[in-house]
């Protein structure tokens, strides 16, 4: 059984858990080399929760992982050299407090690092090293939340498996607080605003397909699909399951997770959607149809 997961009820803890990610994130766009469409910013969702892949410590001593882990509730930061600092997530401990903890180890492992503590693509401003507002964190509506990103990333990790263009991790990106997945046909793209992040994010053809917990625009998790740059008529499409749906207000087809967890089998209708979405947008957007079927085939064995 796949979890509730009602966004306005857990909201308050949402939004504190958004921020601690924020932190991971801006150590991994400070000090990881730059990728192409921003994939050096981005984390993953592991066993143990959010994590950044190794960063080069400012020092040069070796490598840091900073994470969150959510099975323990507690940020930690490593050293390669075996050092390791944790840092309790416990209820009513405030965002700033974390992160000035979270710094400081990573500086006291590490040697010295900074970074523009100003939250990112999030209604609030204040910055994070600063933040005494958002300080609620129920460890029970944490272990929801993991468990259902946790079977929403296995979905798109079994939905990227056989494509045979190029493609990103299962990517959990802490601007937006979601998890995604795009492929791309290897065509550039002209991105949709000069904003860094457009700038720099979608300067390539892709089809994403990701899930995200709720948010402001949209306050019920769900899978959501679109392709960039996406012809006219897009968003006449019709894909599987039948409680798939366009929204005009976020600009993306949705699955909701409500309907996914009614499902005989919520993973088969979450990759039934992911794959239809991505198959009827390589259409409409003319890729090559060799490299779009392949998304829907099987590797060959591993010899």
């Amino acid at each position: 059984m796949w979890p509730e997961l009602p966004y306005e009820k857990w909201r308050p803890t949402c939004d504190t858990l958004h921020a601690h990610t924020q932190v991971l994130g801006k150590l991994s766009a400070r000090l990881a080399p730059p990728q192409p469409q921003l994939q050096h910013a981005a984390l993953q969702l592991t066993a143990r929760g959010w994590e950044t892949g190794a960063l080069p410590a400012p020092d040069g001593s070796g490598s840091l992982v900073v994470l969150l882990d959510l099975r323990a509730h507690t940020a930690v930061v490593e050293h390669s050299g075996g050092a390791a600092t944790r840092i309790p997530l416990t209820p009513n401990r405030s965002v700033g407090e974390v992160t000035r903890a979270v710094l400081a180890a990573v500086r006291g492992l590490g040697g010295p690092v900074d970074f523009d503590p100003v939250p990112q693509e999030v209604s609030w401003t204040v910055p994070l090293d600063a933040d005494d507002e958002h300080a609620t964190y129920v460890p029970e509506q944490v272990d929801a939340y993991f468990a259902a990103a946790t079977s929403a990333a296995q979905v798109l990790a079994a939905y990227r498996a056989p494509y045979r263009g190029r493609a990103t991790p299962v990517n959990a990106w802490w601007g937006s607080f979601d998890l995604a997945v795009s492929l791309f046909s290897g065509e550039p793209a002209a991105p949709p605003s000069n904003d860094f992040i457009m700038r720099n994010a979608m300067d390539a053809q892709e089809v994403a397909v990701g899930w995200w917990p709720g948010d402001e625009r949209y306050g019920r998790a769900a899978f959501y699909a679109y392709a960039h740059p996406a012809p006219a008529g897009f968003d006449s499409l019709t894909l599987e399951p039948a409680a798939a749906h366009w929204n005009s207000e976020v600009g993306e087809y949705l699955l909701d997770w409500d309907d996914v967890r009614a499902a005989a089998d919520p993973a088969a209708d979450a990759l039934a959607f992911a794959r239809s979405a991505f198959r009827y947008a390589c259409r409409v957007c003319e890729w090559p149809y060799p490299l779009a079927a392949s998304a829907d085939g099987n590797p060959p064995p591993v010899r």
